[in-house]
């Protein structure tokens, strides 16, 4: 998409030089009696080359609405497939959001560490969720330590995996198989 835009675009800047330099021939054959046929001939190369100026730039404002048309269109089926799936797996959703509270709850993490572990959990940077939070970064990141320590892990990466690895699927006989 992005190569169509330059090619368009190199294609208008070759066509408006095009037209210059005729019409600036042009301007010079006039002056100096040149026969009218051959102005006339030069005339429609300016008019083809203003053509391809308005053709191209068509194509380069078309090519701009067209992959805004093509990503609106992506997000409405990311946005579709995204409901599926939750209105699909809602109970599991709601039954892993008590089970992470109740995580939580015994870590005795406080109301405003489980609503940070929540949003990170979720993937939200320090600087989204405390600006979801109306609070400062230092902030988040002070909660954040705070969560680590109470959970007994390292980072972001160890917490989420806390609640991941058992989601993940067991070994079974194939990888117990494939070890010997």
């Amino acid at each position: 998409m992005i190569e169509n835009k330059r090619v368009n675009l190199w294609a208008i800047l070759i066509s408006l030089m095009i037209c210059v330099l005729i019409a600036l021939d042009m301007v010079g054959d006039y002056r100096e009696g040149v026969h009218w046929q051959h102005l006339l001939l030069e005339l429609g190369i300016l008019s083809l080359s203003l053509s391809g100026i308005v053709y191209f730039w068509r194509l380069y404002c078309l090519s701009a609405q067209a992959k805004i048309a093509l990503l609106r269109h992506d997000l409405e089926l990311a946005n579709r497939q995204a409901r599926h799936w939750r209105d699909a797996n809602r109970d599991l959703i709601v039954g892993l959001a008590k089970q992470i509270q109740q995580q939580f709850d015994s870590w005795q993490l406080t109301r405003a560490e489980a609503e940070v572990g929540m949003f990170m959990l979720k993937g939200l940077s320090h600087a989204q969720i405390a600006e979801l939070r109306h609070s400062s970064e230092r902030t988040i990141r002070d909660q954040a330590r705070a969560i680590y320590r109470k959970a007994g892990v390292n980072n972001r990466i160890e917490l989420s995996a806390f609640f991941l690895e058992d989601l993940l699927m067991p070994n079974g006989p194939q990888s117990e198989a494939g070890e010997n």
